[in-house]
């Protein structure tokens, strides 16, 4: 199978996890539990702290070992750069997440409630796109300490984090009254955004390469942005916090051994 194929199919992986997730309206007959909700959110954040670290920040810092430049440089600029892409995203699109009833962004009437509870994930999503595709676009361009198994257990790893988020986007809205079809229609679309978001970062550093480390670290940002601003606060609201603290515990810890003993 060529890279081109690999690449094609595992930038989709993470799309497979958010409609399972969201698939579970058709299998759940109940509202998720505050407890049940606290542990997906906090193992999602856990995914994503590792992955971060691991699969992100690590080897943009051993992609430039041998530069002129200080290691830290590309890594510090590009997470920070992630971050304030992120916080520019959250402060001007209307968005609304689903343990509060006002809204976020600039304010608009013309958007539906449940829109912008799908828009809220999207943002989420926008990251963990970019991730994968700049993971990819490092195990294409070969110039990059990135190997095609490292690239996968990525891809993998957000997919497990998704089919959570899947769920808790899905579950709500037929509380809310929404059908079970439109509900996982709308966990789906929220999805969509992520294989978009990677195809996009691997043709701008297809014609960048030099970015490599910068983009890493950029996405590195993008994704920590989402865990502090959103998903823990989110875990954390419940009566019984600690059940998310262990969710974070695990999700760490199972992407840590995945990329390490696969990647």
């Amino acid at each position: 199978m060529s890279d081109i194929t690999v690449t094609i199919i595992s930038i989709l992986i993470p799309l497979l996890g958010t409609t399972l997730g969201a698939g579970m309206v058709f299998f759940l007959k109940k509202e998720m539990s505050e407890r049940l909700r606290g542990a997906l959110l906090g193992f999602a954040s856990g995914v994503m702290i590792a992955a971060s670290v691991w699969s992100l920040l690590i080897p943009a810092l051993e992609m430039v070992e041998d530069s002129s430049a200080p290691a830290w440089l590309p890594a510090a600029t590009g997470f920070l750069a992630g971050m304030l892409f992120l916080l520019i995203l959250d402060t001007y699109i209307p968005h609304l997440h689903i343990d509060t009833d006002t809204p976020e962004g600039v304010k608009s009437s013309k958007i539906s409630r449940s829109i912008m509870l799908v828009l809220a994930v999207t943002l989420h999503n926008i990251p963990e796109g970019m991730a994968v595709g700049v993971a990819f676009a490092g195990m294409l361009s070969g110039k990059a300490e990135i190997s095609a198994a490292s690239a996968i257990v990525l891809s993998i790893g957000i997919a497990l984090q998704n089919f959570p988020e899947g769920a808790i986007i899905s579950m709500p809205l037929v509380g809310s009254g929404i059908s079970k079809g439109k509900a996982f229609k709308y966990g789906f679309i929220s999805g969509v955004v992520e294989p978009v978001a990677a195809f996009l970062t691997i043709l701008l550093t297809s014609f960048v390469v030099p970015l490599l480390p910068f983009l890493l670290a950029f996405a590195a940002g993008a994704m920590i942005y989402v865990v502090v601003e959103e998903l823990i606060p989110e875990a954390q609201s419940a009566e019984h916090s600690n059940i998310a603290t262990i969710g974070v515990a695990l999700g760490f810890t199972l992407m840590m051994v995945l990329d390490v003993a696969l990647g």
